[in-house]
């Protein structure tokens, strides 16, 4: 049988490393490059995963951000049912990141004295 695979979107991370914090930054760029895209559609390039996203999209961000697609797309495998319970916790799929994790507080015990 063969694994299924996913993928995890590093544009944000990619951005910052090249001081780009953010989302109108790259609009102009990729304007630049014929690719149009609204306010909102940049928003969501960058901080959501694209479950669909044009090859001359990908090159121009290759281009701008100057890094290859192995910086930008990493593949990995699928969790299987794991996904729904990243989901439902407010993790995002692919994100690594099981929910709030270790951020999330620990439940006060009340203790009769």
């Amino acid at each position: 049988m063969t694994a299924k695979l996913d993928y995890r979107w590093h544009l944000r991370e990619v951005m910052a490393i090249r001081g780009m914090f953010s989302t109108t930054d790259l609009r102009p760029l990729l304007a630049e490059r014929g690719i149009a895209l609204s306010p909102s559609q940049t928003y969501r390039l960058v901080v959501e995963r694209p479950e669909r996203l044009s090859l001359k999209t990908l090159m121009a961000l290759l281009d701008i951000l100057g890094c290859t697609m192995e910086e930008l797309v990493e593949p990995v495998a699928a969790a299987g049912g794991a996904r729904r319970r990243r989901k439902a916790a407010g993790g995002s799929p692919g994100d690594g990141h099981g929910g709030l994790g270790e951020l999330r507080p620990k439940r006060a015990r009340i203790v009769a004295e």
